[in-house]
């Protein structure tokens, strides 16, 4: 028993403090900006219950050592297993608003998207790991397409645009930093640009393309497809240098923004705080994506570099795309805030990430080596 103990949590515990502080700050913003010190306050204290799980998580995976993950069979099942779960959930998943993306018992729900964002990563990072020395061949790139492709058909079907553009995201930047050649690179966009065609002809719904049309021309249909827009951009503008003061958005409070708590946070947040707030949230970020991308710098592996490098990827993608819609220069696509939006199971699946490289940091010494199996 006590050597199967020492094989799962290893010898020793320490936490990157570098990576939970900037995340746990990010978190705390969500949660004031929920918060409407007016009575209301479900969300707040179902965000607190979350949080404190999702902590614990953290602490728990820090002290995990996270080197089966190498092994190519466990990533393997783990890569069905979520696949197999994106299936059922045309079975068997909660409908809400049109779309089955959950499971639910209960008063919990789960959302296997954010749980296929984690494992793509990781079953990306063992592909290129395993292939760095010959991923000049094509053949690669275009295998790896397969396994992204496949987590990024079942999540449209959901219907999840912006879950599906996420997964591709990570694909796209995953490939960028494994070491393709440039003219294998325009062969991907050239690829790419062809599946968004036949994505826009043959898969996309009306409402989908209202979002990318409104892009185009926010204030041609601001009562219908881009009401959501305009109201982002209000917020954030409204909010000015040092914002209306916290817990006075008038346009989350009032509830002209939707969604506020999600798709939005950054906007309302923005307009009690301000460019000056605003800015301070976007720093911070920008801190933990450095600490993350200087852990796979020194990781132990090519695996657990990689595995890094797809983290940041991941979380700058959606830091981007959520701020740049909530300010009008991106369609609205209903992509979470990294741990700063409402829910559950983003904020789990990230800090369990995050808890992952924490205990990889434990093991990361010495040269890189390769690892087989």
């Amino acid at each position: 028993m006590a050597s199967a103990f020492r094989t799962l949590f290893g010898d020793a515990f320490s936490v990157d403090w570098l990576l939970f502080v900037p995340a746990l700050l990010i978190s705390l913003a969500g949660l004031v900006t929920m918060d409407s010190f007016q009575g209301d306050t479900h969300f707040f204290s179902r965000q607190i219950i979350w949080l404190s799980i999702s902590v614990a998580v953290f602490f728990f995976a820090t002290a995990v050592d996270w080197r089966f993950l190498r092994r190519t069979r466990i990533l393997v099942s783990l890569y069905l297993f979520v696949v197999g779960l994106l299936v059922l959930l045309f079975v068997v998943g909660h409908v809400s608003k049109g779309a089955a993306r959950w499971f639910t018992l209960g008063g919990l729900a789960f959302q296997p998207s954010d749980l296929a964002k984690l494992v793509i990563i990781l079953i990306l990072a063992k592909y290129f790991s395993r292939r760095h020395t010959e991923i000049a061949n094509v053949r690669h790139i275009i295998v790896s397409a397969v396994y992204a492709g496949i987590m990024a058909v079942l999540v449209l079907l959901q219907p999840s645009f912006g879950g599906a553009i996420i997964i591709l995201g990570i694909w796209f930047g995953m490939v960028l930093v494994s070491g393709i050649s440039k003219k294998h690179l325009f062969t991907v966009l050239a690829v790419g640009t062809v599946m968004i065609s036949l994505l826009w002809l043959f898969v996309f719904q009306p409402y989908q393309k209202a979002r990318i049309e409104t892009f185009l021309n926010p204030l041609a249909d601001i009562h219908g497809a881009g009401y959501n827009a305009y109201q982002s951009t209000i917020a954030v503008g409204s909010g000015r240098v040092l914002g209306k003061g916290i817990g006075y958005g008038t346009q989350s409070k009032l509830l002209f923004l939707p969604e506020y708590q999600t798709d939005f946070i950054f906007a309302a947040f923005a307009e009690e705080w301000g460019f000056i707030g605003a800015t301070l949230l976007l720093i911070i970020c920008i801190a933990l994506l450095y600490r993350i991308i200087d852990n796979a710098r020194t990781a132990a592996t090519n695996f657990e570099t990689l595995v890094g490098l797809g983290l940041a990827i991941l979380y700058m993608t959606h830091i981007v795309i959520h701020a740049g819609m909530d300010m009008g220069a991106l369609p609205v696509t209903g992509i979470t805030f990294p741990f700063m939006s409402y829910g559950g199971s983003h904020l789990v699946v990230e800090w369990l990430s995050l808890g992952i490289l924490s205990g990889s940091k434990r093991y990361a010494s010495g040269p890189k080596v390769e690892v087989i199996g």
